[in-house]
């Protein structure tokens, strides 16, 4: 029924030719089971730990987990993390476990696992090891606690962000009862650290099923992004718009490609709405200056929960120019590259795709977005002079023009905008002779 990689089966045989009953387990186990590719493979021993490294006395191994019973065997084929059949002990911390004990069998592991669909184990003899259904779960769609879902979630509170990204990527449904066990345990998150919560964040995000799991699982997600609470139920009330400010982002989330800053950016861009929101005297929304705002909620998101710098920068921008046009002209078009460059032209162009169809109310209105990504492509294939670096002059020919300091990038950035206007070709001489011009009538004045 599984295919057991060769690297996980002989460290499988190394350990049982020892004496010490040894499965794959887990996540490997699951993706296997619903035939994708497992990312990596990791087995469950009844070796402890000095017994697993007297095994691998003569492999490469890292230490980091053995105080709760873990070691990575590092083999060529890839890394195998092996730990000891273990019970958990409490979770004072709401996170990791105080301290393990060694139990001596296989199910007696798989008990402290969260998910039925986690909790299986696979022997290449023995077959599935299975005490909880998981392989029903699976079969279903069904994501399930092991057994008192109350208590998986007390134990490590980021099993419950872990169960909307399952939701989210793999399309299941979440059983009732564990679902409310996760609403009522969500403030418990406020122990996780940051990172984790962006990881199992953007996991959740970038899944193929993310608006329905955003549907299902808003309050858990408000409550770890409190910000956007206020766009749950916030009517917009305009012409534009289907849905509430939530329903609209979290469809347009869906659609556009599943790349983090990209979804990051598009949950965030209508963030600042709710506090823009003006109602006219025919009851019809307003939501002036609304980008500004969602651009100081994103980073105050984005900085609490650690993005990289080059990530902030990216998905501000994206959230604070959403709605400025890209242009409907050749010539608008090179302005707004000269401005922001391919990169953020084409991360704009997906967002305004998405946003166009989340609003549900004029679809067509995405030919226009298809009409201006082909100027775009038309633009860039006529090689033309987007940058002052594909000028033909450059600060040297400034500087000997006579121009100094800041007047020499005026100088350019001017030459720049007349060759993006298709008012001066970029050839050297018809640079130089503008900018002599230009000094001059500025010597006249």
């Amino acid at each position: 029924m599984i295919d057991l990689p060769a690297h996980a089966a002989r460290a499988i045989a190394q350990l049982e030719d020892a004496g010490y009953e040894t499965w794959a387990v887990g996540g490997c186990v699951r993706d296997s089971l619903r035939g994708a590719q497992p990312h990596d493979w990791d087995l469950c021993t009844a070796a402890k730990p000095a017994e697993m490294q007297a095994v691998f006395a003569n492999g490469r191994v890292l230490e980091t987990g053995l105080k709760h019973g873990t070691l990575t065997v590092l083999t060529d084929d890839g890394p195998l993390e092996i730990t000891s059949f273990r019970a958990d002990g409490g979770y004072s911390d709401g996170r990791h476990p105080d301290g393990v004990r060694f139990v001596p069998d296989v199910t007696a592991d798989l008990a402290r696992r969260d998910f039925t669909v986690g909790a299986m184990a696979w022997h290449p003899s023995r077959g599935l090891c299975d005490p909880y259904g998981g392989l029903d779960d699976l079969q279903d769609g069904v994501l399930r606690a092991v057994g008192e879902p109350d208590a998986r979630f007390q134990e490590d509170a980021l099993r419950i962000l872990r169960g909307v990204r399952f939701a989210s990527q793999l399309g299941f449904t979440v059983e009732p009862e564990t679902a409310a066990a996760m609403q009522r345990q969500v403030n418990r998150l406020s122990c996780v650290a940051a990172e984790r919560i962006r990881e199992e964040l953007t996991g959740l995000l970038c899944g193929r099923f993310a608006t329905r799991a955003l549907q299902g699982f808003s309050d858990i997600l408000t409550a770890v992004l409190p910000e956007l609470a206020p766009m749950v139920g916030c009517a917009q009330q305009n012409p534009h718009h289907l849905y509430d400010v939530w329903e609209h982002s979290i469809r347009a989330v869906g659609q556009v490609p599943a790349e983090p800053c990209l979804r990051w950016a598009t949950l965030l861009h209508d963030s600042g709405k709710p506090a823009c929101k003006t109602v006219d005297e025919n009851d019809v929304g307003h939501f002036y200056g609304h980008p500004q705002v969602s651009r100081e909620i994103a980073e105050t998101i984005t900085r609490r929960l650690r993005f990289s710098g080059e990530q902030i920068a990216r998905i501000l921008l994206l959230v604070e120019q959403h709605d400025r046009p890209l242009g409907d002209s050749d010539k608008l078009v090179r302005r707004r590259l000269v401005q922001i460059g391919e990169n953020r032209f084409r991360d704009l162009l997906a967002i305004k795709k998405g946003d166009t169809v989340g609003q549900g109310t004029h679809p067509d209105n995405v030919a226009a977005l298809w009409e201006t990504e082909r100027r775009l492509n038309a633009v860039l294939s006529q090689d033309a002079c987007l940058s002052l670096r594909q000028l033909a002059v450059n600060g040297n020919d400034m500087t000997a023009l006579g121009l100094h300091g800041p007047a020499i990038g005026a100088m350019l950035h001017d030459l720049l905008d007349a060759v993006v206007d298709n008012m001066l070709d970029n050839t050297r001489q018809a640079l130089l002779a503008h900018a002599r011009a230009r000094m001059e009538e500025h010597h006249d004045q």
